[in-house]
């Protein structure tokens, strides 16, 4: 696909340990088999790369999210749906996101990656919590930064409660009824 306004992002946001990169995993598994081309943005591999000059604090934070969803813009004029799963803590940090895909054309999914504090303490794959609550790690989200959850995602995703195979499902469901509303037959 090279048009750009006829793009999708879907974009992943919740605590660390609630499941994001576990969900965009399960989502790009089904695009792909449906033969629906796809990129993907983890937290991790821009942290790691584009945004690795960033801190964790309130401005990098939202810096990180202007950078992903600039990269999500051009690749959406690339692939047919781009799936970006960061923690994105702040609501005016992804409204911004939002409204610049919308300004471009390009279709915005929010979807909130819902998963309790103590259930992603509990997960804790890269023992972030844990570090945080022994004064190691500053700026944890949930911990001693906030998390501001979406006010009106197009899905969420309790996923303390469901299984990968139900959420990831829905997740599925959510993009493949958007590609068909923007004019994908797929």
């Amino acid at each position: 696909m090279s048009d750009a306004a006829r793009g999708l992002t879907v974009w992943l946001t919740g605590l660390p340990g609630a499941g994001k990169t576990t969900s965009a995993g399960y989502l790009l598994a089904a695009l792909r088999a449906d033969g629906v081309t796809a990129a993907s943005l983890d937290g991790d591999m821009l942290r790691a790369g584009v945004s690795r000059d960033l801190g964790f604090g309130g401005e990098d934070r939202d810096e990180q999210v202007r950078r992903a969803g600039e990269l999500a813009l051009l690749l959406a004029g690339q692939v047919d749906v781009v799936v970006v799963s960061l923690v994105s803590p702040r609501r005016a940090a992804r409204a911004a996101v939002r409204t610049r895909h919308e300004d471009a054309g390009v279709r915005f999914v929010e979807v909130h990656v819902a998963a309790p504090l103590a259930v992603c303490e509990q997960r804790d794959p890269k023992s972030l919590y844990r570090r945080a609550r022994a004064g190691t790690l500053d700026h944890m989200t949930g911990v001693d930064d906030p998390y501001e959850p979406p006010i009106a995602p197009e899905l969420v995703l309790a996923t303390d409660v469901c299984a990968i195979d139900q959420t990831g499902d829905e997740l599925v469901k959510v993009v493949r009824d958007a590609l068909v509303a923007r004019g994908d037959r797929r």
